[in-house]
């Protein structure tokens, strides 16, 4: 169960965590500064599971892992978008931050209300209104990876093999 934090289409890496920032790879430094520019008190006012939700193209711009690694590192439990731009989505999963499409959750959903949401199921329930909306959820092996805390985890695990 998690606060909303909204956001619009087409967030780019620079609005999650702006360039200047990225001078190391260090999650706590970097959750300091994570949507500094559009919400400059997320990192001090965030709870560990918290939501943020976006719309079309969430996550758009350059490559760097720097982006989710930010949010991960302010313990958000999920992004959930309308969709996602395939470098973030890669990097999200990557190091452990679960994210889901689900374009009726971000449609009907408004920024300080509470949100359930089930990871293997893909159920989203918002606390607030009552309203319950369906994502797919994640993908069995997606699902292992981020249950592991990311793909080097999940490799470790499977002592160094690459198992679906």
């Amino acid at each position: 169960m998690g606060r909303v934090w909204k956001l619009g289409d087409n967030i780019n890496t620079d609005v999650i965590i702006p360039g200047r920032y990225n001078v190391t790879t260090d999650r706590t430094q970097l959750a300091k500064y994570c949507l500094c520019e559009v919400y400059p008190d997320f990192s001090s006012q965030s709870k560990p599971g918290d939501i943020l939700m976006g719309g079309h193209n969430f996550g758009c711009g350059s490559s760097r892992e720097h982006a989710p690694s930010s949010i991960l590192g302010n313990e958000v439990k999920v992004v959930i978008a309308r969709s996602f731009a395939r470098i973030f989505y890669r990097n999200a999963v990557n190091i452990g931050l679960p994210v889901l499409i689900c374009e009726e959750a971000v449609l009907n959903t408004e920024s300080g209300q509470e949100l359930d949401v089930n990871l293997e199921t893909g159920e989203i329930r918002n606390l607030t209104t009552g309203r319950s909306f369906q994502s797919e959820p994640l993908d069995p092996f997606i699902a292992k990876i981020v249950a592991a805390g990311g793909i080097i985890n999940y490799i470790e695990s499977q002592n160094g093999q690459l198992v679906y």
